[in-house]
């Protein structure tokens, strides 16, 4: 059975939520594996939608098993509140949810952490989420964490909060912190495992495996645009370390990447559109963030970003969202190139100053007056828009295997042949 790894290939906001959404019913497991409740993935069924920060987007698909793996930065509070709005809309997690025993808590320091050194660091803030994402990261690699599996041990519980508050200089915050995690591990005690058993097990039994990541290649702590990044692993490499799982069980990544281009908060971002161009695109996708609701830097496609998350994941073929939000453009450009020092580049810098100092080389392309809006038959779209398509898999080296023409699961094309389709096959018999 097919296991395959979800790849944002910008920077976050791709629409990885519908992607794995429409692709959970194929598979039997969906696993989370970085991140923390800083992601936001939404998804639209039936006019409803739902927006899920750190449960799997399977979730809504009854009989599916959902875990969080130990790569996950998890909120308590956070998840038994996203867990009680799901409840309300008669989302069952008995015997299909799991959380790893090994999975990092954010504890209330870190979230007053994260805010404060975001005041310090003035115009060279990162612009996080202020969510305790990064602290509870760096508690993690200085071995003072909690993990979720410290809930079923009281007295360690108790004793490394001591420890840590004291380090802090808050300990006086015990008597109000400890009580309150208990509370928490009431409720959550019946889903925490060892995820890296559980998954090994399935996959031993022949069962298919989603991977389900958050944020994106350009976010990603070691290959994206450092230090405007995230604090974990959200390349294909991050499904191994945060899910306890050996590199030869996947079969390949499903790169997912927007027919243009977004970025939320601070640092360098070569195809942006300033002014009212890039206020007209961003109303136009609605591009505000899901998770904060903070307005989303936007530009043309990049295709030098996409080319370079191809390569740091091995990609083979992508999906492309919010084609739609292009309808209407007399002209669409593609970044194809950097001119850096009066030189061009194709490639992606690793040098901040570098990236900051490169200039876009735009190839324009005609754009399609028409709607492709809800359109399933990929031979029913413009010619223009298919010439549009078929350039970006050139640039970008991976073919396109499906493409999402509007938020409900139904305004998609799956395209015939393809890898993915192949993968699919595979599952189905």
């Amino acid at each position: 059975m097919a296991k395959i790894v979800i790849i944002g290939t910008q920077w976050g906001d791709e629409g990885k939520g519908k992607i794995v959404d429409l692709l959970t019913p194929y598979f039997d497991n969906i696993a989370r594996y970085q991140g923390g409740h800083n992601a936001g993935h939404t998804v639209c069924v039936k006019g409803t939608q739902f927006i899920l920060h750190l449960i799997p987007t399977g979730i809504l698909h009854p009989g599916k098993k959902c875990i969080i793996g130990n790569g996950v930065a998890v909120d308590p509070q956070a998840l038994i509140k996203e867990m009680d709005e799901l409840k309300r809309e008669h989302i069952d997690f008995s015997r299909r949810f799991f959380v790893s025993d090994r999975a990092h808590m954010i504890m209330p320091y870190h979230l007053l952490a994260d805010q404060q050194a975001e005041k310090k660091m003035g115009q060279r803030k990162i612009g996080t989420t202020g969510r305790g994402i990064g602290p509870a990261y760096i508690d993690k690699m200085a071995r003072t964490g909690l993990r979720m599996g410290d809930l079923l041990e009281p007295d360690k519980l108790a004793e490394q909060l001591k420890v840590n508050l004291t380090v802090v200089g808050n300990v006086r915050h015990f008597a109000e912190i400890y009580p309150q995690y208990l509370e928490y591990a009431q409720k959550l005690i019946p889903y925490i495992t060892d995820a890296s058993l559980l998954l090994n097990q399935a996959m031993d039994k022949g069962e298919s495996v989603l991977f389900e990541g958050a944020q994106g290649t350009m976010l990603d702590i070691d290959h994206g645009t450092y230090p405007y990044v995230t604090s974990s692993s959200a390349c294909a490499g991050g499904a191994c370390t945060g899910l306890g799982i050996g590199p030869t069980r996947i079969d390949g990544s499903l790169g997912v990447v927007k027919a243009y281009t977004t970025r939320v908060g601070n640092g360098p971002f070569p195809s942006e559109l300033h002014g009212a161009e890039g206020e007209a695109l961003r109303n136009k996708g609605a591009e505000f963030g899901a998770t904060t609701g903070r307005a989303r830097r936007c530009g043309w496609f990049d295709a030098v970003v996409v080319r370079y998350a191809v390569q740091i994941n091995d990609i083979k073929s992508l999906a492309v969202t919010k084609l739609d939000v292009l309808d209407g453009y007399d002209k669409i450009k593609l970044c194809v190139g950097y001119e850096l020092n009066g030189k061009r580049i194709d490639y992606f810098p690793a040098n901040i100053k570098q990236v900051e100092d490169c200039q876009p080389i735009y190839e324009e392309m005609p754009g399609w007056r028409c709607s492709t809006k809800g359109i399933t038959d990929y031979n029913r779209l413009p010619e223009a828009t298919r010439f549009y398509l078929k350039r970006i898999g050139e640039l970008t080296g991976a073919e396109i295997s499906l493409i999402s023409t509007g938020p409900e699961r139904d305004e998609t094309i799956f395209c015939s042949g393809t890898l993915l389709d192949g993968w699919l096959n595979r599952i189905v018999g």
